[in-house]
């Protein structure tokens, strides 16, 4: 069943629905199962946790994605382990949500669907809809990276490029979905479940347990609310004792949920952003805005927020090690360094870092942000 974390209405999963009639989001009720001996003889990918996702296998739609390298590293921020999400199929975390709620689109039958995106979850919504023989509309901000455009058009999706902000983006995305449905990664329940594969992943990569802590860039939420969920899923099956802390990281420019958590406030608290490098991050107005923040606070987690020269720092100390990652996924590492520096971290908490998107669908940004400096240095 569906059910609204705003007003706690049920609906039926066999009708596509993206929201409540109450205009609240809505949450998945699902029972996870897990089957430790039965890994051992599957294959790497997302659907190897068949039983703890709510589609079923077979009706899995999949580029085989998932099972990403978890890679220990050693540098300014101490030693940690660095989740490689960014070698997924598309290039980002958000092929794990899109794996799952693509596969449940599929099973509801739908030709056409609509998206809006800062780039990632485009690319990646049109690629799985490719795959599934899907027609998809993305919406993405006139000024978003051009490979992450180029990614959605190549696919095949039909690309609309709006003038403005992403909230601008995402207004003219609700009023085409008055006429189309909204398969919204923002507000998809099967989105979440499929990024909560990230806590599957960790807790058998880490020899079947949980690590101390996890970083994770938060803009809307996903990676937060997806870990959380994982974790908690994990931890109910008696397969963890306890839930990592979870760490969201925002750019200063564009902190409504840091301003939110730090102020005692449930919800985010109202911005007036800048540009800032971490595009993929810059978000306004949270939707699911209230989960994320109670989600740190369960953990005993925190947020924090990283300045752009921190930014580029991080992303100058990734590429150092041999990772190219987009100016997005740098908040992780530069919140990393940031908590060692302060102290705020022990030296012995296992910590994992997530990196979220490739350096490559970005490399416009990047060629223009390095070019920046270096005339102004």
């Amino acid at each position: 069943m569906f059910i609204c974390e705003n007003c706690a209405a049920s609906y039926p999963t066999e009708t596509p629905r993206w929201r409540c009639d109450c205009g609240g989001a809505l949450n998945l009720e699902f029972a996870a199962r897990f089957d430790r001996a039965a890994l051992q003889g599957r294959a790497p990918h997302l659907w190897r946790y068949a039983e703890a996702l709510p589609v079923p296998f077979a009706d899995a739609i999949s580029l085989g994605e998932g099972s990403t390298p978890l890679l220990p590293l050693t540098g300014a921020w101490g030693n940690a382990h660095f989740k490689l999400d960014f070698m997924m199929p598309t290039g980002s975390f958000k092929d794990r949500g899109s794996a799952v709620m693509v596969s449940q689109i599929k099973r509801w039958g739908l030709t056409d669907i609509l998206e809006d995106s800062s780039g990632n979850a485009g690319a990646s919504i049109a690629a799985y809809s490719a795959r599934a023989n899907i027609n998809a509309h993305i919406l993405i901000p006139a000024h978003a990276s051009a490979g992450k455009a180029a990614q959605i058009a190549l696919y095949g999706a039909r690309l609309s490029k709006i003038q403005g902000t992403r909230e601008e983006t995402l207004a003219a995305a609700l009023e085409a979905a008055k006429t189309m449905f909204y398969a919204s990664h923002n507000w998809s329940p099967y989105f979440i479940h499929g990024v909560k594969t990230l806590a599957f992943e960790l807790w058998e990569q880490m020899g079947f347990r949980a690590p101390d802590a996890v970083i994770v860039p938060a803009g809307n939420g996903s990676l937060v609310l997806g870990c959380r969920l994982g974790f908690n899923e994990l931890r109910n099956a008696g397969m963890i004792d306890r839930v990592p802390r979870l760490i969201a990281v925002q750019a200063a420019r564009c902190a409504p949920l840091a301003r939110g958590w730090q102020q005692w406030f449930n919800e985010p608290v109202p911005v007036n952003k800048s540009t800032t490098m971490a595009e993929g991050i810059a978000v306004a107005t949270p939707i699911r805005g209230r989960a994320v923040i109670a989600a740190v606070r369960e953990t005993n987690g925190l947020f924090v927020t990283v300045q752009e020269d921190e930014i580029l720092a991080a992303l100058k100390s990734m590429a150092a090690t041999g990772l190219y990652i987009e100016p997005t996924a740098a908040v992780a590492p530069a919140a990393l360094t940031k908590l060692r520096a302060q102290g705020d971290l022990d030296p012995a908490d296992t910590v994992v870092v997530e990196l979220t998107g490739s350096g490559l669908k970005a490399s416009d940004k990047v060629v223009e942000l390095l070019g920046a400096r270096q005339s102004s240095s």
